[in-house]
């Protein structure tokens, strides 16, 4: 059931057959547009899925033997002493998108982790994708709490490729769940869009109980340079304010214009 209490357009199950695994490869490639050395390959999906991995596949309700629409997949980390879970890859066909599939496979997998006994789930998302954002921020109250610049090798070179900066997320699996409407943007603007589209120049070193860097809605809509622009002046504006002792809480929004929200670490 969808939280307007009618039956899902999807079931959502555990991957654990190994060829079913493979159909896991072909939605990454669909989604993403992966070369092949960039897929995560099913024998790996395998190995992971019956060590400790939390491995998920969503189908049609009408068709639950037929091609996933969907699929989540994550593995236990452990760092410094601490174990928890990393969830590696959340992948929606596009025609799914708005459906609440991406929701209810994090939730499923939330599920999952905790009954490995493990309360805190960590991923990475790109910040220029402002949808993902809103999922990770506001719908499941994770919080943003590094940013990572350049993070995989995607693309042919490194002189070519688009850079591939990531923001760390963390969310705390024992905190309960609310609906989180996304807020309108209160609080000090440290970055904005020009007239023209493309970002004005960081506040550098504005400070307030919120601070609001602002991120283009549609960023594959947007020209190259455009799109690279914003990459940059996004990453000055996040790692500075990160490196202060900010961390990103939530996405606003203000009609056609979204801001992520920054606030201190308390």
């Amino acid at each position: 059931m969808n939280a307007a209490g009618h039956a899902a357009p999807f079931v959502i199950r555990d991957v654990t057959d190994p060829w079913r695994m493979r159909d896991l490869e072909e939605l990454q490639a669909t989604c993403f547009g992966y070369a092949d050395r960039e897929l995560l390959p099913g024998t790996m999906l395998r190995i992971s899925a019956v060590t400790g991995g939390v491995l998920l596949g969503a189908y049609p309700a009408g068709d639950p033997d037929g091609k996933p629409v969907g699929h989540a997949f994550g593995f236990p980390a452990l760092q410094d002493g601490r174990t928890w879970h990393h969830s590696h890859q959340l992948v929606v066909l596009p025609e799914w998108r708005g459906s609440g599939l991406a929701v209810a496979l994090k939730l499923a997998q939330r599920e999952r982790v905790l009954a490995q006994g493990l309360r805190r789930m960590t991923w990475t998302f790109d910040p220029l994708v402002a949808r993902n954002a809103r999922l990770n921020l506001g719908k499941l109250g994770a919080r943003a709490v590094a940013y990572l610049p350049e993070f995989y090798a995607l693309g042919g070179s490194r002189e070519t490729a688009f850079p591939s900066d990531r923001l760390m997320v963390e969310w705390d699996l024992s905190v309960p769940l609310e609906a989180r409407p996304a807020p309108a943007p209160q609080g000090v603007r440290v970055l904005e869009a020009r007239p023209d589209g493309l970002p004005g120049p960081v506040q550098e070193g504005r400070e307030g109980p919120a601070l609001l860097a602002e991120v283009p809605t549609r960023v594959d809509a947007l020209p190259g340079e455009a799109r690279l622009a914003w990459r940059l002046a996004l990453r000055e504006v996040l790692v500075g304010a990160l490196g202060r002792g900010y961390v990103v809480t939530d996405l606003a929004r203000e009609g056609e214009r979204a801001f992520y929200v920054l606030t201190p670490v308390v």
